[in-house]
Parts: C-alpha cells; sequence; structure tokens
C-alpha cells in the first residue's frame, strides 16, 4: 500500500501540482494519464524517493518493498542478465553478496559461521534457492532467450536491455511496482504476456502508458493530473475517456435538465459495466464494477489535436499490386516472395517478427529503397500520403514551423498554413519555434500536418502512434477509423490496431499469412497459429 499526504511540487512559480491525496490498495492497478508535461513521471520519481516534493509525504505498509522501473539502460553493464533481474530484490540481493562474500574468506571464524547461519536461514524464507529459475522464467516470457541469460548486460542491445530491466522490475513479487512507460519497444506478444501478468499481479502497482489497450487490460483505477490536481477514479482508460466526453457534451448542453443529465450518466455506467463483466478478465475487474459513481464523471480539460484528412478524389478499383516482392538486410532475409493486392476499402495492418520488414516494406512502396527483388505498381487514381518511422531528417534546418511546413504546401499563405498548425496545437509564438528544436512529439505531429496538406486517399503509416501522447494517439485513432480510403500502417499499439484493420498481412522469411479479420480474431485463431509455426521454421 501507497499512502500519499498533503503532496505539493513546485518548480519556481510553477505549481505542478497541490495537495494531492491518495491512497494506493493492494489488488489494484492504477494507471496515471494527464497531457505531456502534467507531471506523470514526476509523481512516480517523487513515490519511488527519487525526487523530493515541496510538501507532504509518502509511506508504505511496514515492511512493503517498492520496486521501479529502471530507466537506466547503462546502470548495470558491468553484471550477467541474471544477476541484473535478482538485484531487482535489493534485500535478497545484499543477503547473497554478504554471504558469499563469508563462505570467501580465508579466515573463516565462529562468528562468521554464525552470521552465514542466520543468513542462510532468511535465504530459505525467501526462497533464495529458486532466485535463477524465478529470474530466467520472468526472461524467457518476456522474450530474453536463455542462451543469454548469463550474457553481460553491456553486450545486449537497447531493445533487449529494456526486457531485462522489466524482468527485474517485476522480480520477487514487490508489494508496490511502479512502471513508467513498460511497453515500450516490447512487441505486441510480448505486450499481451505483460497484460496478463499484471491482471493476476495481487499487489499495487501503479503505470505511466499511452498503450490504450494496455491501460485497459491491467487498470482498475485512473489517476487524471488535469487542472493542476491529481484526482483518482475508478475505472479503466477507456471509462474515463468515454465518461469525460460524455460529461464535456453534457456541459456544452445548456438547456438539458439535470435529472436528463444524470440519467443518461447511469445508463451510461450500467453500459460500461457489463460491457467489463464480459471481459476474459472479469475477476480482476470486480472491484472497479462496484465502484463506478456517477459523481466521479467530469469533463476534461485535454486538448485535442484536430486530425483531418480529406482525399481530393476517391481512389479507383485497382489501389496497389505486389509481385514477388523480396528484401534483405545483411544476409538476414526480412520477407520473400511477397504477392498481393490491395482492393478497396482495405485497411491493412502489417505485422512481423522482425519490425524491420514493415519499414522496408513501406520504404520500397514509397520508392525510397531500389534495393528489392519484385516489382509494385500503384492504380493511377492513387494519391498517397507516409508517415515514416525515422523523421529525423526532415527537421535538420533552422526553419521555423511556417517555413518548414510550406515546403510541402501549394497554397503558402501564412493564415492559410497557420491553421493546419492550429489544428496540431501549435498556437501563437509556437509557430515560430525552429524546426530543429522540436520533441519527439511535436516532430509527429509536425509530419501529420505535412500528410493532411497531400489530401491523399491512401495512408502509409509507420507505427504513427510513437512519440505521440494519449490525446494525439486518440485523435489520430478516431480519424483513421473514420477515413474513406485505404490505410497500410504498421503499429505497436493494439487498439488502433483492432480498431482500423480490417485485413492483417504477416510477413516473414518464408512467405505471407494474409487474412481478412480483425487482429483480435488473427491472434486466436488455431489456423493462423499452424501457419506461423510453418513460416518460422
Amino acid at each position: 500500500m501507497i499512502t500519499v499526504n498533503n503532496l505539493d511540487l513546485q518548480f519556481g512559480k510553477r505549481a505542478l501540482f497541490q495537495d494531492v491525496n491518495l491512497k494506493f490498495t493492494p489488488g489494484n492497478c492504477y494507471g496515471i494519464i494527464g497531457a505531456n508535461g502534467a507531471g506523470k513521471s514526476t509523481l512516480l520519481r517523487i513515490i519511488s524517493g527519487q525526487l523530493d516534493p515541496t510538501r507532504g509525504s509518502i509511506s508504505l505498509g511496514p515492511g512493503e518493498r517498492l520496486s521501479v522501473l529502471s530507466q537506466d539502460h547503462f546502470a548495470f553493464d558491468e553484471f550477467t542478465v541474471l544477476d541484473t533481474v535478482i538485484m531487482g530484490h535489493t534485500v535478497l540481493w545484499d543477503i547473497i553478496k554478504e554471504k558469499n562474500a563469508l563462505y570467501e574468506k580465508p579466515d573463516f571464524s565462529d562468528a562468521d559461521g554464525i552470521r552465514v547461519s542466520e543468513l542462510e536461514e532468511k535465504f530459505a524464507e525467501m526462497e533464495g534457492w529458486n532466485a535463477e529459475s524465478d529470474a530466467a522464467n520472468l526472461l524467457s516470457g518476456l522474450g530474453i532467450s536463455e542462451d543469454i541469460h548469463y550474457s553481460m548486460m553491456r553486450d545486449l542491445s537497447g531493445n533487449q536491455k529494456v526486457r531485462v530491466l522489466l524482468a527485474r522490475a517485476l522480480f520477487g513479487k514487490p508489494d508496490n511496482l511502479l512502471l513508467d512507460e513498460p511497453t515500450n519497444d516490447l512487441d505486441l506478444e510480448t505486450v499481451s504476456w505483460l497484460e496478463h501478468y499484471l491482471a493476476d499481479f495481487e499487489n499495487t502497482v501503479l503505470v505511466v502508458s499511452h498503450d490504450r489497450h494496455f491501460l485497459d487490460s491491467v487498470c482498475t483505477h485512473t489517476v487524471d493530473i488535469d487542472f493542476g490536481k491529481v484526482k483518482q477514479f475508478a475505472g479503466n482508460y477507456s471509462f474515463w475517456y468515454e465518461s469525460s466526453q460524455l460529461a464535456l457534451r453534457q456541459q456544452q448542453q445548456q438547456n438539458k435538465k439535470a435529472e436528463e443529465k444524470k440519467k443518461e450518466l447511469e445508463e451510461f455506467i450500467r453500459r460500461f459495466s457489463a460491457n467489463v463483466a464480459k471481459s476474459k478478465q472479469t475477476t480482476s475487474r470486480k472491484k472497479m464494477i462496484e465502484k463506478l459513481n456517477i459523481e466521479e464523471i467530469q469533463a476534461s480539460s485535454r486538448r485535442y489535436p484536430g486530425i483531418i484528412f480529406t482525399p481530393s478524389r476517391e481512389p479507383g478499383n485497382r489501389i496497389l499490386e505486389v509481385k514477388g516482392l523480396s528484401k534483405s538486410i545483411e544476409g538476414t532475409v526480412l520477407f520473400k516472395d511477397v504477392n498481393f493486392n490491395v482492393e478497396k476499402d482495405d485497411k491493412i495492418v502489417f505485422i512481423s517478427r522482425d519490425p524491420r520488414a514493415m519499414t522496408a516494406l513501406f520504404n520500397i512502396i514509397n520508392d525510397e529503397d531500389n534495393d528489392y527483388e519484385g516489382s509494385f505498381e500503384w492504380g493511377q487514381t492513387i494519391t498517397t500520403a507516409y508517415l515514416p518511422l525515422e523523421n529525423t531528417q526532415y527537421f535538420n534546418t533552422d526553419m521555423n514551423l511556417i517555413e518548414w511546413l510550406s515546403q510541402f504546401a501549394e497554397d503558402t499563405n501564412e493564415v492559410y498554413l497557420k491553421g493546419f498548425l492550429g489544428k496540431m496545437l501549435f498556437s501563437g509564438e509556437e509557430v515560430l519555434k525552429k524546426a530543429s528544436v522540436l520533441s519527439g512529439g511535436e516532430k509527429m505531429r509536425c509530419m501529420i500536418s505535412r500528410m493532411m496538406l497531400k489530401n491523399a486517399n491512401t495512408m502509409i503509416l509507420d507505427s504513427p502512434t510513437n512519440h505521440l501522447d494519449l490525446e494525439s494517439i486518440q485523435a489520430f485513432n478516431n480519424t483513421l477509423k473514420a477515413f474513406k480510403g485505404n490505410i497500410l500502417f504498421s503499429s505497436h499499439d493494439h487498439e488502433f490496431i483492432q480498431t482500423v484493420a480490417n485485413r492483417v498481412i504477416e510477413l516473414t522469411p518464408n512467405g505471407i499469412i494474409d487474412k481478412i479479420m480483425d487482429y483480435d480474431d488473427y491472434i486466436t485463431d488455431p489456423i493462423v497459429a499452424e501457419m506461423k509455426q510453418r513460416m518460422y521454421r
């Protein structure tokens, strides 16, 4: 259990939040949400003791252990993978170190023997003999194969280190677990493993994430940082989002009677509770259903970008034909002999165990890579807009945002361009910022502005939710669901895929799996599972 009492945090004259009083209890998972800069990660740092508040206190239950997902990818470079995970249980690790040091003494004394006996007793109480196997199981679940469990951390890739650090945070089932963006750099299968692990976790979890499906799958409560306040609500992210949108609409309906509004809110809670009760994780969601409260529903101050794609012409029946396409990188086959036709109204998600495969395919069909075998041909009516995975090359300039956007516009009128930047939440003096100093999220919003200018009827999106906050992801998602054209995309966002795609193409070194179905059906289809075994052998 974590108790937050009268917490204030102020930077100079700016108060990030004030008078925060919260209690986080075992058996619940709390998703912390808020606009960029609201203080989500900062709140976790205060709770973990890495940052001192201006006022107030944090307390844990007696004897409870707190574990935090480390963000320092180099902190454990001198340790093996297994040791790094076991070090997550600091008490157990200290016992192991002291015990080993005593056994290694050349002049082992009677006093040392007594101390070792005490340590061995504590070691056994903590099930220390199972530490290596427990750590190995966590690593395997997170996609770290056994052949590198004894490797040095410095020899691992950045992607592998992220998984080891996550295993370190989970190790030993801590009483309180703090996770800041735990799904970053995880593939969809590993995210699913983590969802199931946390859904069954019996202790207290606080998590910051931009992955809506993940938040919905694991969270029983939502902690919203808004208006300089930190408030806790029963319910997952979808409940918070849908209820806040309902409250906003009601706020705008000045003539609607209070009794009618109350009835509408009660009906919303009833429907939401019924949907949750049908979910696969009903048991872990029961507390959430019981605590849904009409008084908790209120409008948010969030600003959502206005992402609007308006095709200048309707696509014809011939969209894209791909024949015999093959691509390798440094001797590794990404995909081979790929054949498919894109049909009208197709919204296709491309997936692969090697994420380079999707980027390679998109670069090829956008004429940004000529090193491949096979061919492709777009239909005459098709116009495309491409959102690449890497956009750094677009921002190596001293131009301000108006000048930057004008490069991609036929109409370079300043008022016209400001309108597009305004839709993406760049207002006032912000439009005069230099493109070279933008954050990752700001760059993505600029790239989306660039796409809107094209009025294309086919969207090609390589991991479009990268660097975006929840508000931008939600707005992007809503727009693509209603888009009257074709979409070819890749994503690590389960909710994004499930709500946009009507067709799944999996790229493998031995061909493709091509299914007209939604993503949830795809990942549970036994025929698909059999095909994967053959394709990846």
